[in-house]
């Protein structure tokens, strides 16, 4: 008999249904199947590294893994992406240019305008989502940097966390950047892991390796056959620079001859290699004001030796990352699967000028820019702990022109410097082996591109529809054509780019660029024009002879800003804006014993540029003989400060980025309350005072203000957890759990206090990742 018309569910089966399974037919429904023979994809995104930083590119480190991919492959060698991190990661993950998917900046802001929302849009489906709908397993391990720095905490929305944005499995940092041997939070899915104490022999790195090839495992013991999508983007080559002592050890004084003769020999071997025509020209030093780096042999032997080392320390972790790939190539080999593998390998944006002419030991110090002689961010220091975790050093800025050999500028500028980058594809059953041209392929491409090329090559489609909502198109164009045939022209004829002012036009072969003056109207562009398939170095400014050409791209910059949602153009105090709604974040905060680490910027806004006052509550009957352990921590080895007792004393401790300082008092039996009060002085300084029970007792003062995304750990109740902010204290106590009785820690922040000789400083914090 037929379904009765007032019965309810059986609306959408297809079977038939009786009164009973003799006479009724069932119906099961499947989840999407990707198509027969689907290639595996492997993005592998690498951060602010340079075009000239591996074998493939020109480069003298060991990258062997790298080598045999793009000799089996396709180097592209006239790919470019945005010149920042978010951006180029919102590019490459959605196919649409970076403001129109909200990204015109890093998620380290929140000035509230369009093209500037840090978060992805509900109507922009992400790379893994199509993939997810097409029957694939979805994998991101590493660096994400698509959530705004204020929801990144776990009671904030996750609407732009991994998971939520196509990945079945995440496991990294959401954060910009990290330490290697001390990450701040880790992120397991979409919960922050619980850590402690990382155990000894820790590198980021290779736990992130680790838990991709896990992930991979995994299914193959589920499943034999449905293909996977894996995104490892690495935290490395970002700052701070750390390396594993065997990683450096390979290139211990392979540096000693300078950037100069570097750039000279790596030049030599693009040419050689065919990555430029015959007559390209390199270009000289960068000399520009702020800019420049300076001549080799115009630095001392002191200079040279601590300079060199920097490079020791860079050169180690991209061979760390070629290490990396190998141990997941070789698992592909191991599973039958490398032939139907697409890999390809990449950077973000070009080498960095973060480190300034002279390197930094502290990576977070360098963002405040004191103009003061005690301030602790470029003095000399112990060379030896140069890519260690006990420093969190930059390269001089000289490394990272030669990091972008031959191209002018560096990462946050629209120039080659900051935007061409090496791109490697692979994928033995699909794409033809480089023979004869050597696998390069000399047309344009652009980030936007990957998206649309990855659906195509594995012949998968493109949902229409997200949340209810039609999906945003794309704007990047397959390259897949390109791929197979060296001689198919691009499909990519015309692209804008803009950041912090900086802007730049391509057009079949002619490219318009500015390159914005800090203190200069940001709407006022002084225009270079350039021909460069004849000056692909961006050398010879034509603007003057081809006065037309300038204004037609100038004009189509323009419109082009338009209709990606680039306007309004920001300064960097615009870029420092936050919402309103943040201003919970200095509201006075009491944390529980148990507590996990806070978040770092949740923790941070407690403190920054503002007196504080912290408050640890011991139990009923007081402090007891014989308790102790640290009350509150706050940092890392990169910067931070903890209250702890020992020894019936209760001490602070001050980490000024690796400049540590303490004071102690005697603490009376029975005291039921401990305070650290922090008055904000000239020079971006604090006056520290101990009161125990209300009274005044000890004092640290003129200890450096902890700015600049420092500190870096958060803030941990009754343990001092994850990087010590003491070495001293971690090497003799370990994490030092307090063994009292503590019923709470409570932190009273007073209002921001920026006089205006700092509010440069402050100005600077937003804009940490444009330099």
């Amino acid at each position: 008999m037929p379904v009765p018309s007032h019965a309810r569910g059986y609306e959408s089966f297809g079977g038939s249904v009786g009164r009973t399974a003799a006479d009724s037919t069932p119906e099961w429904t499947a989840p999407p199947a990707a198509p027969e023979g689907a290639p595996n994809i492997v993005v592998v995104l690498v951060d602010d590294m340079g075009y000239s930083d591996i074998g493939p590119f020109g480069s003298e480190i060991e990258t062997p893994t790298l080598d045999r991919l793009a000799a089996s492959g396709v180097r592209l060698s006239n790919y470019h992406t945005t010149p920042l991190c978010s951006p180029s990661r919102a590019a490459l993950l959605t196919g649409i240019n970076s403001h129109r998917a909200g990204f015109g900046f890093v998620a380290n802001a929140d000035p509230g305008y369009p093209g500037l929302r840090l978060e992805l849009a509900d109507d922009v489906l992400t790379l893994p989502e199509i993939l997810r709908a097409n029957g694939y397993a979805t994998y991101a391990v590493g660096k994400w940097h698509l959530v705004r720095d204020a929801t990144m905490n776990p009671a904030a929305h996750r609407d732009s966390w991994p998971t939520q944005r196509g990945f079945d499995r995440y496991y990294g940092s959401l954060e910009g950047l990290n330490s290697f041997y001390y990450p701040n939070q880790l992120v397991s899915d979409s919960s922050v892991v619980d850590v402690e104490e990382y155990p000894e022999g820790y590198y980021l790195t290779d736990d992130l390796t680790d838990k991709a090839l896990s992930y991979i495992k995994d299914l193959r013991a589920h499943d034999a056959t449905k293909p996977f999508f894996l995104y490892f983007a690495h935290v490395a080559m970002h700052g701070p620079l750390q390396a594993k002592a065997a990683d450096q050890a390979k290139y211990r004084g392979k540096y000693a001859e300078g950037w100069d003769e570097l750039r000279r020999r790596r030049f030599a071997e693009q040419l050689a290699q065919g990555l430029f025509p015959p007559g390209t020209e390199q270009k000289p030093r960068n000399t520009e004001p702020g800019y420049e780096a300076a001549e080799w042999d115009s630095l001392s032997a002191d200079e040279q030796r601590r300079y060199a080392k920097y490079m020791e320390v860079y050169a180690g972790m991209v061979d760390s990352i070629d290490q990396s790939l190998g141990r997941i190539v070789d698992l592909l080999d191991e599973l039958g699967e490398l032939d139907n593998t697409i890999i390809v390998f990449t950077s973000d944006n070009g080498g960095t000028a973060e480190g300034g002419p002279e390197g930094t030991r502290s990576y977070f110090a360098e963002f405040a820019h004191i103009d003061d002689p005690d301030w602790v961010g470029d003095v000399p220091h112990d060379e030896d702990l140069i890519g260690t975790a006990k420093l969190g050093v930059h390269y001089p800025r000289g490394w990272g022109q030669a990091s972008n050999t031959p191209f002018r500028f560096y990462k946050g500028q629209t120039f080659a410097g900051g935007v061409r980058v090496p791109l490697v594809v692979s994928w033995p059953k699909g794409l033809p082996r480089g023979e004869g041209d050597g696998g390069i392929r000399h047309e344009y491409a652009y980030v936007t591109d990957l998206a649309p090329t990855l659906l195509d090559l594995a012949g998968l489609e493109r949902p229409t529809v997200r949340n209810g909502l039609p999906a945003t198109d794309f704007d990047g164009v397959s390259a897949a054509e390109l791929l197979r045939d060296p001689a198919a022209p691009t499909a990519h004829t015309e692209q804008y780019s803009e950041m912090t002012g900086h802007r730049g036009y391509y057009r079949d072969g002619w490219k318009l660029l500015s390159l914005h003056e800090r203190d200069a109207d940001i709407d006022t562009p002084h225009w270079q024009l350039f021909d460069v398939r004849a000056d692909p170095t961006e050398l010879h400014d034509l603007s003057a002879e081809f006065p037309d050409k300038a204004a037609e791209l100038a004009a189509a910059w323009d419109e082009s800003a338009w209709a990606n949602t680039v306007f309004p153009l920001l300064t960097r105090a615009d870029l420092f804006r936050r919402r309103p709604a943040e201003a919970r974040f200095a509201a006075p905060l009491r944390l529980l014993p148990g507590t996990p680490t806070l978040e770092r910027y949740r923790s941070q806004r407690l403190i920054a540029y503002r007196d504080f006052a912290i408050t640890a509550e011991l139990a009923e009957q007081g402090y007891r003989s014989g308790a102790e352990g640290v009350l509150v921590a706050h940092g890392d080895p990169l910067g931070g400060y903890l209250l702890y007792i020992e020894n019936g004393e209760v001490v602070l401790g001050v980490n000024s980025y690796g400049r540590y300082d303490s004071v102690g008092t005697p603490l009376p039996v029975g005291t039921r309350e401990i305070t650290v009060r922090a008055t904000v002085r000239p020079r971006l300084r604090w006056d520290f005072v101990i009161e125990v029970d209300g009274t005044p007792l000890a004092e640290l003062t003129d200890q450096v203000q902890l700015v600049g995304m420092a500190p870096w750990t958060g803030i941990s109740v009754g343990v001092d957890a994850r990087g010590p902010v003491s070495w001293e204290l971690r090497e003799r106590r370990g994490p030092f759990r307090y063994s009292g009785a503590l019923r709470a820690v409570t932190y009273t922040p007073g209002p921001i206090q920026v006089p205006t000789a700092t509010i440069d400083a402050v100005e600077r914090e937003a804009e940490f990742v444009a330099e």
